[in-house]
């Protein structure tokens, strides 16, 4: 005989804050294993590949890891040192960039910029505080994942988690299926299958979208001669997953770059004959950078986004800015990582409640209940 549907409810809602408390309390404890599931999850399907061409599971796991232990030394040698000086030269650099900026406010808008107003004030203020701790900023964040136990976080549990949930990865799956409640086990899986789609949609498709474009524009920004090209386009490529913000930040960041690397001195430097000063602009580069992006976003709406992750991902850019925030500001870091696989899984309950909800006499009322029900 099937538990009440109160009763069912009840048990289940304890089970979800007993969930929502273990998560609460343990914190970053548990970072390692999200990233190791997240991991797994991800390379579940090239498992699944090589084992159809004939490969056990474990070779199959094999091979993953050893090219994923190629790419990591390649990145660890070419990549992430360049990203790291490029980031703390950014850093370095943005004071002068807006000594520039207010500079040419002065001259342009000079009613704007006396003395004593809160625009020039303010410049100031940011640039004294960019000089003074930006760098310090940078290093700390720098030295604390540089730190001992985070390097055996990083480059040590999380990899062998992953490998051991990868390994396991089918088994756990069919565990957990014959875990399910009988009475509801068809709801579930065919929740599950969805939940499946809209994850293996945005974040292996996404995930590959956001590689693609950091790559593009980094290379692209690179051969440009951009100062801090790599770093921008990283960024860029990084955030692409929200729907134009990474063009927009990325963007802004490239253009205003362009702008101040362009731009050579101001109209007293030029009075003064200081050498190499000029107050004009090459707009026709600016213009090149700015194409730069344009095609990106040409390439990314028109050819990556239908071809990778497709249109039954369901999830508004709204939505992921409220899940970022809302996990991120309850559980920190893990629930900035968490949020959106989460946000995934929320939206495919909540389109299940509205159809249920839809198809029930509170919202049908008696009108359209049948009568012979």
């Amino acid at each position: 005989m099937a538990l009440p549907i109160k009763d069912q409810a009840r048990y289940w809602g304890i089970a979800s804050v007993v969930v929502i408390a273990i998560l609460w309390f343990l914190g970053d404890v548990i970072l390692p294993f999200v990233l190791g599931g997240a991991i797994a999850y991800c390379l579940d399907p090239i498992a699944d590949r090589l084992e159809k061409l004939g490969l056990s599971r474990g070779i199959s796991v094999a091979v993953i890891t050893v090219f994923a232990l190629l790419l990591f030394i390649v990145l660890v040698l070419l990549i992430i040192p360049t990203l790291v000086t490029q980031a703390t030269a950014l850093v370095a650099a943005a004071p002068e960039y807006l000594t520039k900026l207010r500079d040419w406010l002065i001259e342009r808008f000079p009613e704007l910029m006396v003395e004593d107003s809160a625009i020039r004030l303010q410049l100031n203020n940011i640039a004294a505080s960019l000089q003074s701790r930006g760098g310090e900023l940078l290093s700390t964040v720098l030295s604390s994942f540089s730190g001992v136990l985070n390097i055996v976080v990083l480059f040590l549990i999380v990899p062998v988690v992953g490998v051991y949930l990868l390994v396991d990865w089918d088994n756990m799956i069919a565990r957990l299926d014959a875990l399910l409640p009988r009475d509801h086990a068809p709801v579930i899986r065919d929740l599950a299958r969805q939940m499946d789609a809209t994850l293996a949609s945005f974040i292996r498709g996404q995930g590959t979208v956001c590689l693609i474009l950091g790559v593009f524009y980094a290379t692209a920004l690179m051969i440009a001669g951009l100062n801090f090209g790599i770093v921008i386009g990283a960024v860029a490529g990084l955030v692409t997953f929200i729907p134009y913000v990474g063009a927009i930040v990325g963007g802004a960041l490239a253009v205003g770059v362009a702008i101040f690397q362009t731009w050579t001195g101001s109209a007293a430097d030029v009075a003064a004959g200081v050498e190499g000063a000029s107050t004009g602009i090459n707009w026709l580069y600016v213009l090149g950078i700015y194409l730069i992006f344009q095609a990106g976003q040409f390439v990314e709406g028109n050819i990556l986004t239908p071809k990778l992750v497709g249109t039954s991902v369901g999830l508004h850019p709204v939505w992921l800015l409220l899940s970022l925030s809302v996990f991120g500001a309850l559980f920190g870091f893990v629930g900035l990582l968490v949020a959106v696989p989460l946000a995934a899984m929320i939206g495919v309950l909540v389109r299940f409640a509205i159809s249920q909800y839809e198809d029930s006499t509170l919202y049908k009322g008696q009108a359209g209940k049948d009568p012979d029900a």
